[in-house]
């Protein structure tokens, strides 16, 4: 392809650099910017509350990890933060299709 005049890209500005002159003028981009690392390790970390009201919702009969977070309420990250929390100490089961139990 690339003997045929095919270019090659690499990231969003080889794109844009193919097709201004198509367009025929230039290309504005907002620029994305990714959230710092510890903001994302904050957000995710379980508190104790956060820890007691799912193990509060769990039982021997499987639940959904969605209705979990549904009803905690609490974020994914943090829900699933806990889950792995309690699974590492052994204290639940995973079962298939994103459900989980307390042993």
């Amino acid at each position: 392809m690339l003997k045929q005049g095919a270019i090659p890209v690499t990231e969003a500005s080889d794109v844009f650099a193919a097709i201004e002159p198509i367009l025929g003028r230039g290309i504005q981009v907002a620029e994305v910017r990714e959230p710092a690392q510890d903001v994302l390790q904050k957000n995710t970390e379980p508190r104790a509350d956060d820890r007691n009201r799912i193990v509060s919702l769990l039982g021997p009969t499987p639940v959904s990890i969605d209705d979990l977070v549904r009803l905690a309420p609490t974020t994914p990250a943090i829900a699933r933060a806990a889950l792995l929390e309690l699974e590492i100490a052994g204290r639940i089961e995973r079962h298939g299709a994103g459900l989980v139990s307390l042993l």
